[in-house]
């Protein structure tokens, strides 16, 4: 059986910390930033985990690391 590719376009937009987590960025930074506070934009830079409910998917998609 052939190797499993990773999935391109998931593995731009995701990443595998050392202990195995998935983080990801985070939404709502791309446009109409002039309402948002500075604050709140300061937020926007940090990486979250994947929530559970979408971490298995996407870590099929990564390949096993």
């Amino acid at each position: 059986m052939p190797k499993m590719k990773t999935h391109k376009g998931t593995a731009k937009r995701f990443r595998r910390t050392g202990t195995g987590k998935i983080m990801r960025a985070k939404a709502f930074k791309s446009h109409i930033l002039t309402k948002k506070s500075p604050k709140r934009i300061r937020g926007f830079r940090k990486e979250t985990e994947l929530d559970a409910a979408h971490t298995k998917f996407v870590s099929v998609r990564l390949g096993k690391n």
